[in-house]
């Protein structure tokens, strides 16, 4: 797609060929109030590792390829524009490391996309666990654990309020300050800025606003499916557009028999490719055609409609992934005559 391309080839340049102004350097030494915890840096990190996609990606487009050492945990191949770059990390494994796994890399700084990577009840590590051997931590603005949640929830519990660009835009700016490369950091908010403003703009402004289900992925047919929740990303991208979300769940990623996910009667139906291949409809054309098949979800208005589109798995994710899935999405969705 063409916003999506216009990115190819900027990777690591990104900073210095589009932002207008200078940033400042970093001083350091850097304190930040991460997610509730205090962390300080001396110097720019030389050994890190990315845990989660998001995390990943985002070192990648500030160009900090040649200073990471291991990624773990990927939903999704890699950005097109960003494998050149990404080629040269070692990806520790696309499910949860072990803690042994990233120690042996040596790091000394630890970012991650979701609680459940470093966060109380996490399936690999704590970031006590990383203060005990001296290495430096930082979780996504996106995914903290409110205060008064369920800290024992996967990944990041209920939203309140609709996600907003704000708390990734945080977490661009933070990282950039970390690794000291704040132009870059500035020039790729810019962007994503752009993207946004652009959408909303071309977004059909009516009284009968387009319904969106979001559909993550199920272990079955006959599973619970996991959806985008009202909040998170996906109701984000249906805002975008102009849109809503049909899911009225406050959960990130609430999980609904398909009665009562066909009850939503959306006007549309975005389904993930997820690359990982956990389970077979993990496959947006396994989704497709389980909704085409069913004698129950095939009676929907979407599906008989035609309006099915398909998204990056990691675009339903709070991410800079997000903006490019509702730029997805919008594509195939100009292409039905529904925009």
């Amino acid at each position: 797609m063409k916003r999506l391309l216009a990115l190819s080839g900027l990777g690591m340049a990104l900073g210095l060929t589009m932002s207008p102004a200078f940033a400042d350097a970093t001083q350091y030494p850097l304190t930040l109030n991460n997610c509730g915890a205090e962390v300080t840096f001396d110097t720019a990190p030389e050994r890190a590792v990315g845990l989660g996609q998001a995390s990943a990606e985002i070192m990648l487009m500030l160009g900090l390829e040649d200073k990471m050492v291991g990624t773990a945990f990927w939903p999704n191949s890699v950005l097109p524009q960003l494998a050149e770059a990404n080629a040269k990390v070692e990806v520790l494994t696309v499910e949860f490391p072990t803690f042994e796994s990233i120690l042996a890399k040596e790091p000394d700084f630890v970012t991650a996309a979701l609680p459940s990577l470093i966060g109380p009840s996490s399936r690999v590590a704590t970031r006590e666990d990383f203060d005990r051997v001296g290495v430096s931590t930082y979780l996504s603005p996106n995914t903290c654990v409110a205060e008064g949640m369920d800290k024992d929830k996967f990944g990041y519990g209920n939203r309140a309020q609709l996600w907003s660009m704000d708390s990734l835009y945080q977490e661009i700016e933070e990282l950039a300050q970390i690794f000291d490369v704040n132009d870059r950091g500035q020039a790729l908010i810019e962007d994503l800025r752009r993207r946004e403003a652009a959408l909303r703009a071309e977004s059909p402004q009516g009284e009968d606003p387009l319904s969106y289900v979001f559909w993550f992925s199920s272990p079955a047919p006959s599973a619970d499916a996991y959806l985008g929740g009202k909040h998170g990303a996906s109701g984000f991208i249906a805002d975008v557009l102009g849109g809503t979300n049909a899911i009225d769940a406050e959960a990130e990623w609430p999980a609904l028999g398909w009665e009562s996910i066909i009850a939503t009667d959306p006007d549309v139906i975005v389904v993930a490719r997820v690359d990982r291949n956990r389970w077979e409809l993990d496959k947006a054309e396994a989704k497709i055609e389980y909704l085409n098949s069913d004698s129950a979800t095939r009676e929907m208005r979407a599906v008989k409609n035609g309006a099915i589109v398909v998204m990056d798995g990691n675009a339903m994710d709070p991410t800079l992934r997000t903006i490019f899935g509702a730029e997805q999405v919008a594509e195939q969705l100009q292409a039905l005559g529904l925009r």
